[in-house]
């Protein structure tokens, strides 16, 4: 080995960073996060108790379980949207009827900030669309090893036009079936 290769000295934070950055991008990592976030406070304020001093106000609703049940769903569909993304079109939409039927059900939606979050998060799963591997580039050319710079523009083909359109091409004649000359074509067609 070099003593110039990267691999052999960086750190591990570094190491695990990238493996982060690579899983996420492979998912609608965003989406599942804002929809889990959106779960948390569907689920937690109905049996919550704020103290003010010595005064406590309980913010439980008879509708309890239900939020529980909703709060649940939205962080499990979070799940869903990270390690399944081939179900995040359902996911979403699954996510997004949980958000509106928090707001009846769940204290306006865990006082709509949980319907917000929800909300967002299944139109990002809805949205997202997995990416397109991108073609691999070719190496730039050292400096003063390429031809084609020594070359006026005017002899650059237009993009897309085929490499071997230098060549030239036969007219098509007239053929003349008793010399046997075709212009080039094959007899049967």
């Amino acid at each position: 080995m070099s003593p110039e290769s990267t691999g052999q000295n960086e750190h591990h934070i570094r190491v695990y960073r990238r493996r982060f950055r690579a899983w996420r991008g492979n998912r609608p990592f965003w989406a599942g996060l804002f929809t889990m976030a959106g779960g948390i406070p569907i689920a937690y304020f109905p049996y919550a108790n704020m103290h003010l001093g010595n005064v406590t106000l309980a913010m439980s609703t008879t509708a309890g379980a239900g939020s529980l049940i909703i709060g649940v769903l939205l962080v499990t569909l979070g799940l869903t949207m990270w390690f399944h993304s081939i179900v995040r079109v359902f996911a979403g939409v699954a996510a997004i009827l949980l958000a509106l039927i928090s707001i009846p059900v769940a204290n306006i939606g865990g006082f709509v900030v949980g319907f917000l979050l929800a909300l967002i998060g299944g139109a990002l799963s809805i949205s997202w669309a997995p990416g397109e591997p991108q073609a691999d580039e070719q190496a730039p050319e050292a400096p003063g090893l390429s031809l084609d710079k020594q070359r006026p523009e005017s002899t650059y083909a237009p993009e897309g036009a085929l490499h071997g359109a230098a060549v030239p091409q036969q007219p098509a004649g007239d053929h003349d079936a008793a010399s046997g000359y075709d212009g080039g074509t094959h007899r049967a067609g």
